[in-house]
């Protein structure tokens, strides 16, 4: 009889991935994923001793993948940052369940949006747009939260269902508060 095929943690990691990404947070279990590898609930229970270490390792997963998906490739100023945020809002429709686990699931509290911009990838983020506006790094983080505030949420509404995806319409919202904070910061607040 052949030896059985060896379940490492990278395929567990993988197909728990697939399961939270086709089917949400809530159908993450061992057994789940046991049918989904073809495999006893043993391998899995042996690489990650817990649901929770499972867990975050597939919330790990799941922001690379975001952040894979959201950086605008190439560009740099601000045509950056609306990309960035017009692929923000777009994974929220495309990737619902992956958006609800990464947004939605109390995984990502204990962070507010000041500790939010420090961290890794966002403050990057902010210090470039700083230098693409010619402007104090405090300034740059105002039109950044503003910005990034209303493309949360129309990434929450289009990822729960509560309005329809169109693209130029995303795209009309995402420039006005765009375009609208910058003025803000020149001191045109009638703009």
């Amino acid at each position: 009889m052949p030896p059985k095929a060896k379940v490492t943690r990278e395929m567990i990691l993988d197909a728990a991935f697939d399961l939270v990404r086709s089917e949400g947070q809530g159908a993450l279990n061992v057994r789940a994923l046991a049918r989904r590898l073809g495999c006893s609930t043993q391998p899995i229970l042996y690489n990650f001793a817990t649901m929770e270490a499972l867990t975050a390792a597939v919330y790990e997963r799941a922001d690379e993948y975001h952040t894979s998906c959201i950086l605008p490739r190439g560009e740099a100023g601000p045509d950056a940052l609306l990309r960035l945020g017009l692929n923000y809002v777009r994974f929220g429709h495309e990737e619902r369940h992956l958006f609800r686990f990464l947004f939605e699931s109390n995984r990502f509290g204990g962070m507010d949006l000041r500790g939010l911009m420090q961290g890794p990838g966002i403050g990057e983020l902010v210090d470039i747009l700083s230098q693409g506006l010619c402007c104090e790094r405090a300034e740059a983080e105002r039109v950044f939260l503003a910005f990034f505030a209303v493309v949360h949420g129309l990434g929450s509404l289009l990822c729960n269902n509560a309005m329809a995806y169109d693209e130029t319409r995303c795209t009309e919202m995402l420039e006005t508060v765009f375009y609208g904070a910058l003025a803000s910061l020149k001191g045109d607040n009638h703009a």
